[in-house]
Parts: C-alpha cells; sequence; structure tokens
C-alpha cells in the first residue's frame, strides 16, 4: 500500500467580502482535567476587531466545547447586528455536525439545535472549515478561557495579546502545512 501523498500549503486567515463578518470560534479541553473553554472574535472584511469572547466551560467534550464557541458566538453576531456571517472552525467534526443539522439522536444533538434555531433568522450564514494555522487569534481566546473564572467574558478588542495574533492575521501572514493530496 502506498502512503498519501501530502502537499505543503501556505495558511492564513482571509478577510470576509465587504458587507460580512467572519465569526471564528475554537473549544480547548486540557486532556487531563477535562476541562474546556472557547473562544471566538468577529472581524470586518478589513480585520479589524469587532468582539471577541472567551468562556470557561467546565468539563465537557472537545466537540462540545467547538460546537458552544460557534452558538456563542452566532448568537453574539445576531445580537450585535450583523447579518451576513461567515462561521470559521477548525474542527472539521464540528463543521460537519453543523452541515448535517437533522441527527436528532446524536449526543450534540442539544446544542446542534441551538445553532439550527439561529439559522432560522432573517440573514445569510456560511459555515467551513479552516486549518488551526488560520484560526490562531481564537486558539489564544479558547486557552486564555481556561484561566477565568466559570462562564462567558467579554474581551476588548485593545487587548495587547489579542492584538499582536489580529495584526498577524491583517498583514497575510502565513504558516506551511502538509495536507492530504485529493483524488
Amino acid at each position: 500500500p502506498s502512503l498519501p501523498i501530502r502537499t505543503e500549503v501556505e495558511i492564513s486567515w482571509k478577510p470576509p467580502p465587504p458587507e460580512w463578518v467572519t465569526l471564528n470560534s475554537d473549544g480547548s479541553v486540557h486532556t487531563n482535567s477535562g476541562h474546556a473553554a472557547t473562544g471566538g472574535l468577529i472581524r470586518d472584511h478589513t480585520g479589524r476587531c469587532l468582539t471577541a469572547f472567551a468562556i470557561n466551560l467546565g468539563n465537557y467534550s472537545i466537540t462540545w466545547a467547538e460546537l458552544r464557541g460557534a452558538v456563542e458566538g452566532l448568537q453574539l453576531a445576531w445580537d450585535t447586528g450583523f447579518r451576513h456571517v461567515r462561521v470559521e472552525l477548525d474542527s472539521l467534526c464540528a463543521v460537519q455536525l453543523l452541515g448535517n443539522l437533522d441527527e436528532p439522536d446524536h449526543h450534540q444533538a442539544a446544542i446542534i439545535q441551538r445553532f439550527k434555531e439561529l439559522l432560522t433568522h432573517q440573514w445569510e450564514v456560511v459555515v467551513s472549515h479552516i486549518f488551526r494555522e488560520g484560526n490562531k487569534c481564537v486558539d489564544h481566546l479558547a486557552s486564555r478561557g481556561h484561566l477565568l473564572p466559570l462562564g462567558y467574558h467579554s474581551i476588548p478588542c485593545s487587548d495587547p495579546t489579542l492584538c499582536n495574533f489580529i495584526m498577524y492575521d491583517c498583514q497575510g501572514l502565513s504558516e506551511p502545512r502538509l495536507v492530504l493530496n485529493e483524488g
């Protein structure tokens, strides 16, 4: 049997088109303790931070943390008045679950149902996968969630560490990643 062929590609965060915003979210679980956190960031077409959050969730699975970040971020986008939202997650599992919203017996059904209910609003939402190299801002926010008290925390867009990650993205800097060749 031949080994899969991988090609190195450069991965970076890409801004949404004008009139759209991008919600990036990420989950994090410490494997030893099972402690989960999530974080999210909404940016405009220039890459400017519009709002950011981190949540200390307690003990949950990584998939639940990923889904919870997407749901919280999408609710925040709606409440803030955004009506064209691109949702990017680095969990392919979460993206696939959100793309197949008709699994009532799935063990994550309740949070998937919350996401599905948000989609019934009058707006455009597109969900896609992004490699973790293009999702570094929210990886930082999810990691930060572990250090905060339980619950939701708004993170100022002026936070110096977050600003450094955003500046990196806005400069179009990329990182290499080996990806499987399709076909």
